[in-house]
């Protein structure tokens, strides 16, 4: 049994380089993806585990655990007593054991983008209140606020309305999607402004500048064929040479630009083919390892129930008419919004037997009886 133990870690190590994290944002879990063959090797971590409803972004940590941020609701009012009071970023080990609560409260209503600075703290993005708090990295003790639309909730032009994904930048700024959204006086949702993608810069992230007037480094861009009607940036990443960035689009495609915010190429995510697109995609990432130049993003169509998919872009090369990537469909996939990549240096020590480790020997079977 030793020795099957010891063959199932080496096993699973080999595979943890070739691993994304995709979350469920209707089915309350997360699901190990396995870049190669488009298997999923199960649960991450038990369902609903610790609070887990409603997953969105999924960040790995300088201490190489997962953050992941849950809760709170889009659709009601955030005057309705029924408002679910839920809204936090969890703490979970490479394992999936639940390290408790990292990030809540303090205004925290429905986060999405979760990101640590330079400073080593955690930032969220707190999407239904305009805002960015800040917490300590290690202990989740609320620091500050860090930005916020100045106008309590209630939007500004170019200003922090309905952020979403946050990215800190090789010079220390902080890239941040916003979606244009503001709360009604009524408390309802309404989209008033454009969706930009802000910049705060190093100064600014270091206290030294206030926050209140981020730079707009990508203003709203033109439609797409494939778009709905609207725009919604969401998902940022860097490209594996950190000299350019790759944007998402919720209602469909990615725009990649350098860091000064010209637009360089798009790539199609229209997987269904239709026109306008009956699909949504949610974040992006590169993966690591042997693939770490291939881009994945995760996306469902929403005229079926909200089938997931992964998408594959090897080399990060697409058309910007018609999708061209891989493409991995799985009824387990329930509107899955964030994804990321096991970093190696997250791979469990060969001391460490249970949870993800088991899950990914268990994939590594798999792959070895598809060969």
């Amino acid at each position: 049994m030793l020795l099957g133990a010891f063959t199932c870690l080496e096993l699973a190590a080999q595979t943890a380089e070739a691993a994304l994290l995709i979350s469920n944002s209707e089915s309350d879990n997360i699901l190990i993806f396995d870049e190669t063959t488009g298997a999923i090797a199960g649960n991450f971590t038990t369902p609903g585990l610790g609070g887990l409803r409603s997953p969105d972004d999924l960040t790995f940590g300088p201490d190489d655990n997962l953050y992941v941020s849950v809760g709170g609701s889009n659709s009601l009012s955030l005057l309705d007593p029924n408002y679910p009071l839920d809204s936090a970023v969890l703490r979970f080990s490479p394992l999936g054991e639940f390290l408790g609560v990292a990030a809540s409260g303090n205004g925290l209503t429905r986060p999405y983008g979760n990101a640590f600075g330079p400073d080593g703290n955690l930032y969220v993005a707190s999407f239904r209140t305009n805002q960015i708090l800040r917490f300590d990295g290690k202990t989740g003790a609320f620091l500050d606020v860090f930005a916020s639309d100045n106008n309590g909730g209630l939007g500004t032009l170019n200003g922090l309305n309905g952020p979403n994904g946050l990215l800190f930048a090789p010079d220390g700024s902080l890239y941040v999607t916003t979606e244009g959204t503001v709360n009604q006086p009524d408390g309802t949702l309404g989209f008033t402004f454009k969706s930009q993608v802000l910049r705060y810069s190093s100064e600014q992230v270091a206290g030294l500048v206030p926050t209140t007037t981020p730079t707009v480094l990508i203003d709203q861009p033109a439609l797409l064929p494939e778009s709905p009607g609207f725009i919604s940036l969401l998902g940022l990443v860097l490209a594996p040479d950190k000299q350019s960035l790759y944007v998402s689009d919720f209602a469909g495609g990615i725009r990649r630009y350098d860091l000064a915010g010209t637009l360089l190429e798009v790539l199609s995510t229209n997987y269904t083919g239709t026109t306008p697109s009956s699909n949504f995609i949610g974040s992006l990432t590169f993966g690591s390892g042997a693939t770490s130049n291939n881009l994945y993003v995760a996306g469902f169509e929403f005229l079926n129930e909200n089938l997931g998919s992964i998408l594959t872009f090897d080399g990060a090369v697409g058309s910007p008419t018609a999708f061209t990537g891989g493409l991995f469909t799985d009824a387990r996939l329930s509107r899955p919004i964030g994804i990321t990549a096991i970093p190696t240096e997250a791979v469990p020590e060969p001391t460490m037997i249970p949870g993800i480790v088991l899950a990914l020997a268990g994939l590594a079977a798999t792959r070895s009886r598809r060969r």
